[in-house]
């Protein structure tokens, strides 16, 4: 059985983003809690984005594009472009705050935006780590070529490969480009998966029912199974997942946790300005 996703549309600034999980027929796939597809957008000269510092805990931020380039900024001090095929990775475990913007040079020209936002919940064990950021160029990522696939593995473990990007949680994050015409078996390697098709036309055969995957839709596998992947035209398809979390987590704005006080907590500490400034920023995004 195939359980097919619909994401919910929602336009922050002008700028269009498909929200996919949490989502209410599912709340998480493998430890992914939220997954947000971003654009493709066009920006005229002098617009970008700008999302002031807030707050994360419980969680690691995962920032990949395909076009674009944003700035990260956080707590911790770090300063990050990053562009497409890269890989920024936060971790916000007992506490940080970070911002995204578009650089000047890419906002005064103007540009085009397109990539993921996902949210991994962090294992009860480590929900309180210290903050951490990484920085990931596309050339550290390992590719595997197959006969008219190319697969990059963005993170966690997958197709026999390993990220460089370090995770507390098994996980599946695999980028997929499928020529015309090209098939790709999808092992049963992890608890749980899912794919998103991003571009083209793409086909699931789990044997039994062959799915025509739709655009922007995700399509959660049954565990256990192989389905084969079938490219209609060319086509880019996000395949994730990994084990399934150790228990539930609660969700609210930009905290995750495995108990609602956590979370009460992290709300009155950033209502009293007790979470770290963003070193070079004056903003911030006040508790909704």
């Amino acid at each position: 059985m195939v359980q097919i996703i619909t994401g919910n549309e929602h336009d922050i600034g002008g700028l269009k983003v498909r929200r996919v999980l949490p989502n209410a027929a599912r709340r998480s796939v493998g430890p992914f809690v939220f997954f947000d597809h971003i654009g493709p957008h066009d920006f005229a000269p002098g617009v970008g984005i700008d999302v002031r510092p807030h707050p994360h805990i419980g969680l690691a931020t995962v920032t990949f594009l395909w076009e674009g380039v944003l700035r990260h900024r956080d707590s911790l001090g770090s300063v990050q472009d990053i562009r497409p095929g890269d890989v920024n990775w936060m971790t916000a475990g007992r506490g940080i705050v970070h911002s995204e913007r578009t650089p000047e040079p890419e906002r005064a020209l103007g540009h085009r935006i397109h990539g993921l936002q996902t949210w991994v919940a962090l294992p009860k064990a480590h929900e309180k780590v210290d903050p951490a950021f990484a920085h990931h160029p596309a050339d550290t990522l390992p590719v595997i070529e197959l006969d008219g696939v190319r697969l990059t593995v963005v993170a966690g473990h997958g197709f026999g490969h390993g990220s460089p990007v370090s995770v507390f949680n098994q996980t599946l994050y695999v980028s997929i480009e499928m020529s015309c015409g090209s098939e790709l078996v999808i092992p049963a390697e992890h608890a749980e998966r899912a794919l998103y098709p991003v571009a083209g036309e793409v086909d699931l055969d789990c044997g039994d029912r062959c799915f025509d995957l739709t655009l922007n839709h995700m399509a959660v596998l049954e565990a256990g199974t192989t389905p084969t992947l079938r490219a209609r035209s060319d086509a880019r398809i996000m395949l994730l997942g990994g084990e399934a979390l150790d228990g539930p987590r609660a969700m609210w704005w930009n905290f995750v946790a495995s108990r609602r006080e956590m979370i009460e907590e992290a709300k009155l500490a950033w209502e009293e300005g007790r979470f770290p400034d963003v070193p070079g920023e004056t903003e911030s995004i006040p508790l909704p």
